[in-house]
């Protein structure tokens, strides 16, 4: 279950960082939504620590608005 879970909240990473490279905000802003539910999770049950999870967030919502600033 850990395993699976730290899985799911590295690949909603990078696809998010996918979608952005192909500047589709509406798909990544969607994903990002599921991203935030998947790392809230394994925060909760103690897979990433409190604030690695709000770290990663953070870095994932700055990609997605810097893009949007440069369009």
């Amino acid at each position: 279950m850990n395993l699976a879970k730290k899985a799911r909240v590295k690949r909603l990473g990078k696809e998010l960082e996918v979608l952005l490279q192909k500047k589709e905000i509406q798909q990544a802003e969607t994903l990002l939504q599921q991203a935030y539910k998947a790392i809230d999770k394994a925060a909760k049950t103690g897979v990433l620590k409190k604030n690695t999870a709000a770290r990663k967030k953070s870095r994932l919502a700055r990609l997605l608005a810097g893009l949007k600033t440069r369009l």
